[in-house]
């Protein structure tokens, strides 16, 4: 699986994409069929400390691609729940290729 990484109103970050790189290849060793990653981050103004740092992750695995966002207080919890959610799809997606 190769993992890209893109920044919009955000410093480039080695521990970020260190985090999200160790949470995606979990999900790649549960689930073999994920070819690709993409991990947007994102900054946005916002009056609540609690959003404003916004984390996409798209994956592109057979069928439609995958794609997860999240908008926290900070990069980290965003990371974690966007592949949270992936996981969920990944289920059902892997579940739906069983069948077939």
């Amino acid at each position: 699986m190769t993992i890209n990484f893109e920044y919009d109103d955000v410093k480039a970050s080695g521990r970020l994409e260190e985090l999200a790189t160790k949470k995606l290849e979990k999900l790649e060793d549960k689930y073999d069929f994920i070819v690709r990653a993409d991990v947007f981050f994102k900054k946005e103004n916002t009056s609540s400390p609690n959003t404003g740092l916004i984390c996409n992750i798209r994956l592109s695995a057979p069928g439609p691609r995958l794609f997860a966002e999240s908008n926290n207080g900070k990069f980290e919890m965003g990371i974690a729940a966007s592949v949270e959610e992936l996981e969920r799809q990944l289920e059902k997606r892997k579940g739906k290729m069983k069948t077939f």
